[in-house]
């Protein structure tokens, strides 16, 4: 059993202001910490008005020169030995994604892309291409996921099926279901899983958003070890114990061994 502080960092992010973002959130890191997860796009705010205006902010996350999100995450992460996922707007090549970013303390890093874009997120990210892969980060093995797709309980089965241990998932939540379907995401993968939300409203197109706040860390039975309001900016942080590998629920059921494989549909019947 290994044990690690996990923090979910909940801000309040003014649209555009990307330096002052970066600094309020890696302000609220506790001390300490070995995992940070900080909100999806937290650098830049949520509500772009088009594509190009998205495209201004994007920074490269897999080579070449970093930005300056990506340059002050992989300082902030060596300066304090915590490891870092962090929820922002990537380019590559002509795409850009909805991705999250995870850097260790040594500068390696891994990205998430998105794949199930959430409203308007669809006129401007490309869906992610990189499936739901999962890297080894702070002596475990860590998956990403983004907001919406806690939806799909796909995704986080994929990724407890790849053997992650503890699911970081970077979110500008709006509805309300999400924080409570984490519960059973873990219960239903054995699974530690961080949600980092945000608080606030946006309106830059006519349209206003008002995000859930909530943030949380969850254990792999389903209990909320710490979790934040729907206004507080600050850290929902807990020391979380790590047991790889071990899907028995009970005694007798075995979450992967009792799986029914003959048994289920994987398309509707229309497709």
């Amino acid at each position: 059993m290994k044990q690690l502080q996990i923090a979910a960092i909940q801000t309040h992010p003014e649209f555009g202001a990307v330096q002052a973002n970066i600094d309020t959130a890696l302000g609220l890191i506790p001390t300490g910490c070995d995992l940070a997860v900080v909100p999806e796009l937290f650098n830049t705010g949520y509500q772009f008005t088009s594509r190009e205006e998205a495209l201004g902010f994007a920074e490269n996350l897999t080579d070449g020169e970093p930005g300056p999100t990506r340059s002050r995450l992989a300082q902030f992460a060596g300066d304090t030995g915590t490891t870092l996922v962090a929820g922002m707007a990537e380019i590559n090549g002509d795409k850009l994604f909805n991705s999250a970013v995870l850097i260790r303390p040594d500068g390696s890093r891994a990205v998430y892309r998105k794949v199930h874009l959430f409203l308007d997120e669809k006129s401007i990210f490309t869906p992610g291409d990189l499936g739901f892969p999962v890297f080894e980060a702070c002596g475990t093995t860590i998956g990403m996921m983004i907001c919406f797709d806690w939806i799909f309980p796909e995704a986080a089965r994929s990724l407890a099926l790849a053997g992650a241990e503890v699911i970081c998932h970077p979110s500008n939540l709006l509805l309300p279901w999400c924080q409570d379907a984490m519960i059973t995401r873990c219960q239903e993968n054995m699974v530690v899983a961080v949600t980092s939300n945000r608080v606030g409203t946006e309106n830059r197109t006519g349209q206003a958003l008002t995000f859930s706040g909530r943030s949380q860390v969850v254990s792999r039975m389903g209990e909320r070890l710490a979790a934040l309001d729907k206004d507080a900016v600050g850290a929902a942080s807990a020391t979380v114990e790590i047991l790889p590998q071990d899907k028995l629920f009970t005694p007798r059921n075995d979450l992967w061994g009792d799986r029914r494989l003959d048994m289920y549909r994987d398309a509707p019947d229309n497709e």
